[in-house]
């Protein structure tokens, strides 16, 4: 490093904001996590619905990527993507997956760790009638995580959609969405003193139960 080059291991932060008591959660933890993501929203986080998600392929080598919540309900947390795209393959050849909230401002993270599983696809075309024409198209020009020769050779797949297409853009087989059905949901944070809070949802058989982790 030259001497301008901050020093990783002095840079530290003293978590004081707040504290997270088993009385504060809610009774499940779709109503924590709304609850979290309400304050994220409110507190002009940017994107605060944008999480890592982390999948394994089938000899186990790990990869992980920033993409966009989409949708959650009791029944997991929902992203799209192209299923030929790393994620996409890696998700539905080996289905588990993680998830991480970086809730970095207000000194929160939620992590989820669960099964993965298709979303039906009316929900995935109802999602991709609504998403911008630009958006539309992109993912019929890119084959997500393939190499490609130059930016020209995306910009020349655009041009092709968007002249095959128009404004009338169907939903491309391969690509939908993906729901993170949870296994467990741990709700993090920050304390003095690295002294974390970090209280976990935990199923069992269809049984939820909340245990109290060491940080």
């Amino acid at each position: 490093m030259t001497p301008d080059t901050p020093a990783p291991a002095a840079m530290r932060e003293d978590y004081r904001r707040a504290e997270l008591r088993r009385a504060d959660l809610a009774p499940t933890w779709v109503e924590q996590f709304a609850r979290w993501f309400a304050d994220a929203a409110a507190s002009g986080l940017p994107e605060p619905n944008a999480m890592i998600v982390a999948t394994a392929a089938p000899d186990a080598r790990p990869s992980a990527r920033t993409v966009l919540l989409k949708g959650y309900d009791e029944r997991g947390l929902v992203f799209f993507t192209n299923y030929g795209s790393r994620k996409g393959a890696e998700a539905l050849a080996n289905p588990a997956a993680s998830l991480v909230f970086p809730w970095f401002a207000m000194q929160r993270q939620v992590v989820v760790c669960g099964s993965v599983e298709r979303v039906d696809r009316a929900e995935t075309e109802e999602y991709f009638a609504s998403r911008p024409l630009g958006s539309r198209l992109g993912a019929w020009a890119s084959r997500q995580s393939a190499v490609i020769a130059g930016r020209e050779e995306l910009d020349a797949a655009y041009e092709r959609a968007a002249e095959r297409f128009g404004e009338d853009v169907p939903t491309p087989e391969h690509w939908g969405g993906l729901r993170v059905v949870p296994v467990t949901v741990e709700f993090w944070q920050g304390r003095s003193s690295r002294l974390h809070d970090r209280l976990r949802y935990v199923c069992d058989a269809g049984n939820w139960s909340v245990e109290r982790l060491a940080p």
